[in-house]
């Protein structure tokens, strides 16, 4: 039997076990988004494409499953470049589909092309550095070993998007319906054999260490290694730091826990690692500009180093270390901790954290209220430099920070897709300038009743451009400043509740009065302009 190549898209993403797309139709996808109508796979429609991509990238993080996304030509792809780049920065399993010109105009100056041909837009080299693999299916002949290829890095251990481009004339064609019969949509993903002697070299390192720190990122998360970090750092009483992807891999409110290691906290971490440490174990931490203090020398030097990595391409990039292990971190931990079964580590030295500045106490008090007064969240954050200090996550209370490519605009659709996709209270926390760059896909949220909680920091400005200007500038301001709406009167408009946190006492309303769980809420959450973190940057 034979079917429609949309046909076959749509069952193909099925079988992908995508949940929903996230886009808008226009003419040149129109045959597929008429099969999706049919299908298990639940549309919905965002009012710019950028925020199509933020939600797909939003439920990938949260599930770690393919998420997908569905736009039309010409500018309807343009318009997910920026999305697109933070799905490829972060690793994400993003299955593109957009439409395409019939094939039979390309290079006449069809109207939307991107072909190409005959001085049009070319598709194909604007996705080509902000994706694992794209195509624009020209012919039915090889699609099979298209949709493999797709399959195969979405499903991959080292995800990423993959951008697949239908012409309109494509997508009508018949192809056999037994065609995906074809592709294996299993993970393949065979852990890397770890030597077991790097392990008990490890162990021996370990044991020999007066104060071992490990620093965790984002690599436990995918490897799964939460529990084997928990009980390394519970039987052998190991400091945890984190970096900022990392938050939350174990409870930040734990004796061990250190927080998170970042030029943007506030710098406890960093400080108890260059004072007390005498080894450091990275285990799948990138150690970037922001974890490693710009690269600062002090964090390691003077001390025994470990590395532990999935990714051969992260082992010694920025800093030399005295056992590299390429392995699975889960696989390399299960077998620490037998080769440390009869190992009584000594007691950590004491960890003082920074206490809360008083301009502080409100956001930290609606930090904890979070923790405390509801079992799970997710909280997706643009603004990084107040959560990564007063946020105490854990594997309950999840933090997705805008990571990345750092985007501004990011929060609101993220938390939206991850919303649509997990049932837990959801947050995204942004100031107001990212607020007005991605406030129009609360509206997404209220046409599909999608809960969701966003936390807006009101300071009529760029807070970091304006702070850089303070600090390095001798305070000429320039295009930082604002003017805001009526935040009331827009949730208003937008049908949603709002609320304003001057104070303590304001949160404690909130979550006594709010409905968290399955109401859509605006906290604006009043700021000094004056009032700046007090980390300094150096750029």
């Amino acid at each position: 039997m034979q079917i429609t190549v949309a046909d076959l898209i749509v069952r193909f993403m099925e079988r992908l076990g995508i949940r929903h797309a996230y886009g808008m139709p226009g003419s040149h996808i129109l045959p597929v988004y008429d099969r999706l109508r049919d299908s298990s796979i639940q549309t919905v429609l965002v009012k710019h494409e950028q925020g199509a991509a933020f939600m797909a990238c939003g439920e990938a993080r949260a599930t770690r499953n393919i998420a997908a996304c569905i736009t039309t030509a010409g500018p309807g792809a343009t318009n997910l470049v920026t999305g697109i780049a933070n799905a490829y920065a972060d690793k994400l399993p993003v299955l593109i589909i957009t439409g395409e010109t019939s094939t039979f105009i390309f290079g006449k100056g069809g109207l939307q092309e991107s072909s190409g041909e005959g001085g049009s837009i070319d598709q194909s080299d604007l996705f080509r550095g902000i994706t694992r693999y794209h195509k624009i299916v020209e012919r039915t002949d090889y699609l099979l070993q298209v949709l493999r290829q797709a399959t195969r890095i979405l499903l991959s251990p080292n995800a990423g998007p993959v951008l697949l481009s239908l012409p309109y004339n494509i997508q009508k064609e018949l192809v056999e319906e037994g065609l995906l019969d074809d592709i294996r949509f299993v993970t393949d993903a065979p852990r890397i054999c770890n030597s077991f002697a790097a392990t008990e070299e490890m162990g021996r390192m370990i044991r020999e260490a007066s104060h071992p720190v490990i620093v965790a990122g984002h690599g436990c998360f995918i490897a799964g290694a939460q529990s084997m970090l928990q009980k390394l750092g519970e039987r052998h009483a190991i400091r945890v730091a984190t970096s900022l992807k990392g938050k939350g891999l174990i409870a930040e409110s734990d004796p061990r826990a250190l927080g998170c290691l970042g030029v943007t906290s506030d710098g406890s971490a960093f400080r108890h690692i260059v004072d007390h440490a005498d080894l450091v174990i990275v285990l799948g931490a990138t150690f970037n500009e922001r974890t490693s203090y710009l690269w600062d020398r002090q964090l390691m030097a003077g001390k025994r180093v470990i590395q532990v990595d999935h990714d051969a391409k992260q082992l010694e990039k920025v800093f030399k270390a005295d056992l590299v292990i390429h392995g699975d971190i889960r696989a390399v931990l299960e077998d620490l901790l037998v080769c440390l079964s009869d190992f009584p580590a000594p007691p950590p030295p004491t960890f003082t954290r920074t206490p809360v500045a008083p301009n502080f106490t409100a956001i930290a008090h609606l930090f904890d209220r979070l923790v405390e007064r509801l079992p799970q969240a997710l909280v997706f954050d643009d603004n990084v430099i107040l959560a990564q200090t007063y946020l105490k996550a854990s594997p309950q209370h999840r933090y997705f920070p805008n990571s990345g490519v750092s985007s501004l605009g990011h929060a609101i659709p993220a938390a939206i897709g991850a919303r649509c996709a997990v049932e837990t209270p959801t947050f995204a926390i942004l100031g107001d300038g990212g607020f007005q760059m991605c406030c129009m896909e609360l509206m997404t949220a209220v046409n599909y009743q999608i809960p969701l909680n966003v936390v807006m920091i009101n300071n009529g400005t760029l807070g970091l451009i304006r702070k850089n200007q303070f600090q390095l500038y001798q305070e000429r301001y320039i295009d930082c400043d604002f003017v805001n709406p009526d935040y009331a009167l827009l949730a208003q408009s937008f049908g949603i509740r709002h609320w304003r946190v001057e104070k303590t006492a304001d949160v404690d309303a909130l979550f006594e009065q709010a409905d968290l769980v399955s109401g859509i809420n605006l906290i604006e959450v009043m700021w000094d302009k004056n009032v700046f973190p007090a980390y300094r940057s150096d750029r």
